[in-house]
């Protein structure tokens, strides 16, 4: 979801922003949009390489979940973006250049899907690592690749369902008052339809953030248990913990920029607002944006190398006193004797240990 329209408060129907306004608004749009897809192709670039290069399945399902979520948020920046210039470059004069509402009907189908999808994604890498971690046989004998690849295309399509269900309920989306996107009809709902549609969006929208959140906190508690017991060896742990700290990020900055919107379509689909509520919606949208630009930056700076660096200057800044933190990046960053006696931990070690491949050496992402 991408869009950066101004939120005019005195613009009325017919009314024109000044061009301060105007150029501003537009400027706007063309920043962010530039910021997503360079942000985005970045990070698709480093994830594809680290998946072509992979040699462990668990490693190698997060990375496909990871590159589609990047993938998603640059089309979302670049498709959404582009329909925003567009209006703008109209003046906003819907009237004169979608009579029919075609364009707002685009608009408002691309809002919700690339609003969705990365939700769902988040959610569905959540669950995935989950069961890497704490029943890794069972993710590595039961959950294919192809298993991981239909997931990925139902977690689109239920996307893409809500997404269409407006027009295929004969609800289509309606211009905002801003005049520079389209949304759901929220305020003064004209009948039940009209309520349960936003609903279902924030609603599916919360859900996948709460399995976030429980799968996370599952998942890390698992690797502590199995760092504290420190009962059997394995290499195994070491690019767990590096993605769940990616995991987290995701979590924490999906919070952050989707909490407001989807609390907010909530109120607004339920009670019937004043004027003023139209600006808080505009920014509650421009909140959930900055996801689709901090997503990607999870991936680029959350990466082994540059952790590496990070606890190495760290280590040279407390010198001495960073004993306990210099062995701590000796075993999980370089992978060298990570131990574990959970569930999680013991089963990959036994599972690794039986591989027959004379090259299961972890390839980092550099």
């Amino acid at each position: 979801m991408s869009t950066n329209g101004s939120s005019e408060t005195s613009c009325r129907s017919g009314g024109r922003p000044s061009n301060t306004t105007y150029s501003q608004s537009v400027t706007a749009s063309v920043i962010s949009m530039t910021v997503g897809i360079f942000s985005n192709s970045l990070a698709l670039f480093i994830l594809v390489r680290s998946y072509n290069r992979i040699r462990i399945k668990s490693k190698a399902s997060f990375l496909l979940f990871a590159s589609s979520l990047v993938i998603t948020d640059l089309l979302g920046h670049l498709i959404n973006g582009s329909l925003v210039l567009f209006v703008y470059s109209f003046q906003k004069k819907w009237e004169s250049f979608d009579p029919h509402r075609i364009v707002c009907t685009i608009f408002g189908v691309c809002m919700v899907f690339f609003g969705l999808s990365p939700l769902f994604l988040g959610g569905v890498m959540a669950v995935e690592r989950c069961i890497g971690v704490t029943r890794p046989i069972f993710h590595s004998t039961v959950l294919a690749s192809h298993h991981m690849k239909r997931l990925l295309g139902l977690t689109w399509l239920l996307a893409g369902l809500v997404a269409v269900l407006p027009v295929l309920l004969w609800r289509p989306y309606k211009i905002q008052r801003s005049r520079s996107w389209c949304f759901f009809h929220m305020e003064q709902p004209k009948d039940w339809l009209d309520v349960l549609l936003p609903l279902i969006f924030s609603l599916l929208g919360s859900l996948a953030l709460l399995l976030s959140i429980v799968c996370n906190t599952l998942t890390s508690f698992a690797l502590l248990q199995a760092r504290v017991r420190r009962k059997h060896h394995c290499r195994g742990t070491a690019y767990h913990l590096e993605m769940i700290c990616q995991l987290l990020a995701i979590m924490l900055v999906s919070c952050v920029c989707w909490g407001p919107l989807l609390i907010q379509i909530i109120i607004s689909s339920t009670k019937a607002k004043e004027e003023s509520a139209s600006s808080s919606l505009l920014t509650a949208i421009r909140m959930a944006t900055w996801n689709q630009i901090l997503d990607p930056w999870v991936y680029i700076l959350l990466r082994k190398a540059v952790l590496r660096k990070i606890f190495t200057l760290f280590s040279c800044c407390w010198g001495s006193k960073s004993q306990n933190l210099h062995r701590w990046q000796r075993s999980v960053l370089h992978s060298s004797v990570d131990t574990s006696h959970s569930g999680a931990g013991t089963s990959e070690c036994h599972y690794l240990a039986r591989q027959p491949l004379p090259d299961t050496a972890i390839k980092y992402i550099t």
